[in-house]
């Protein structure tokens, strides 16, 4: 079988060094607020191309510590609103929600599946607050048309970057492309964790603080809280985990889109729609998405190759029990998408022969 995401393999390349720094951690008997923490930090936001970097428990956290945050600077209201992609990970929309604020969906583009800078205006109401893009895929949104619509009506840009670790748009990495960046280290991420955690990213300094104390209970002093905070840190050796990685993101990054190339290159089955690609350093392949009118079919065929593949994702967030209230909303274009949407194997560690396994695969499906 080929895995559509080999963990195990993505964790042993990184031996012995992983496990050497891992023991060194627990040895120390220091787990949370330590040198291993502000170590990442400080890398982490200089690979971004930014002056801040704030470790949290997940990436869901970043989002919503980001958002609370605002709300604390600059005296939002509840029910205050932000646009978001209608096709997102629920986990963007979740966020707003968790934050007291009101979550305004964004039909995205037909082609590249990111939000539509032409759909954004229109939503616009005197109550917006913000605009959430979501690098999904591991793509950039296009972010000019997106920055000149926020700074026109006031607005602060939320960068949702869990899919997006290293990818570029006109020279600068995700993170730097807005007003504030959250990241997940999720295991499964181009950048993964062995466990949950996260990261804020801003050239903020104030916001910087003030996530930084949300996340600690609303404390900067010990046993004094400034605000009703969250707890939500990295702690010692998730940040290890992440120290060993990161250095080899951008190579490992490299290796993703020599498979993506491969895959559009190769593939010709008419039946199966390769993705839109603006361009390659602008993507870092976080999931190779096809969409087939019949990707339930596809699915079983690739199955019965020994071929694991996903969906990203099967149920749009305006279907979901969690958000009853907006079953009655018609979002065509999501909706396809998510008909239609399916993602193949792709990883850092897939071999040759694995890559070819698959094109072949797919070009046999009738």
């Amino acid at each position: 079988m080929i895995k559509f995401f080999d963990l195990q393999r993505i964790t042993s390349s990184f031996e012995p060094q992983l496990s050497t720094e891992v023991q060194r951690v627990v040895s120390s008997g220091w787990y949370l607020l330590g040198e291993e923490v502000a170590k990442f930090e400080k890398a982490f936001a200089e690979y971004c191309d930014s002056t801040h970097c704030v470790g949290v428990a997940n990436g869901l956290d970043a989002l919503t510590l980001i958002l609370k945050a605002w709300r604390e600077m600059y005296g939002w209201h509840t029910g205050d609103e932000v646009i978001v992609p209608a096709n997102t990970y629920i986990a963007s929309i979740l966020s707003i929600s968790r934050a007291g604020l009101t979550p305004i969906l964004c039909e995205p583009n037909e082609d590249d599946a990111l939000i539509c800078a032409t759909n954004i205006e229109p939503l616009i109401t005197s109550r917006t607050r913000a605009i959430m893009v979501v690098h999904l895929y591991g793509q950039v949104c296009q972010m000019d048309d997106i920055r000149t619509i926020a700074r026109q009506h006031g607005l602060l840009v939320v960068e949702d970057c869990a899919q997006a670790h290293g990818a570029l748009y006109k020279g600068a990495r995700v993170g730097a492309l807005g007003d504030a960046a959250a990241f997940s280290f999720y295991p499964g991420k181009n950048l993964g964790a062995l466990g949950d955690a996260g990261a804020v990213v801003t050239n903020d300094r104030t916001l910087a603080r003030t996530v930084r104390t949300l996340a600690n209970y609303g404390s900067r002093e010990k046993y004094v809280n400034q605000y009703q905070g969250i707890n939500s840190r990295l702690d010692e050796l998730q940040a290890t985990v992440l120290s060993v990685k990161l250095p080899r993101l951008d190579a490992d990054n490299d290796r993703r889109r020599q498979i993506a190339r491969r895959y559009i290159r190769n593939i010709s089955n008419p039946l199966v729609q390769m993705p839109c690609v603006h361009t390659w350093l602008g993507h870092v392949f976080h999931v190779f998405t096809v969409r087939c009118q019949r990707r339930d079919d596809l699915q079983q065929h690739l199955t019965k190759q020994d071929i694991q593949t996903l969906i990203h994702y099967p149920i749009p967030p305006h279907k979901q029990q969690a958000y009853a209230e907006w079953h009655h909303l018609s979002l065509p274009v999501t909706e396809r998408i998510h008909r239609e949407i399916l993602s193949l194997p792709i990883s850092p560690v897939m071999t040759d022969d694995e890559v070819q396994h698959v094109i072949d695969a797919v070009n046999n499906f009738l």
